[in-house]
């Protein structure tokens, strides 16, 4: 996995990180997904944060 494409996907709600990559060609801002926090075992937003 290419690492200038990784990006640091962190949670709202609790401290749980989630790795993941974005096309940098077609995406300029940051990313915010919801996706499932197994620390709190329901779905949150993740945000971008710095690596």
């Amino acid at each position: 996995m290419s690492q200038d494409r990784l990006l640091k996907l962190k949670s709202t709600k609790s401290n749980h990180v989630i790795w993941s990559r974005k096309n940098k060609k077609t995406v300029e801002r940051k990313i915010e997904v919801t996706k499932f926090d197994p620390t709190l075992r329901k779905r949150v937003i993740f945000k971008e944060t710095k690596r």
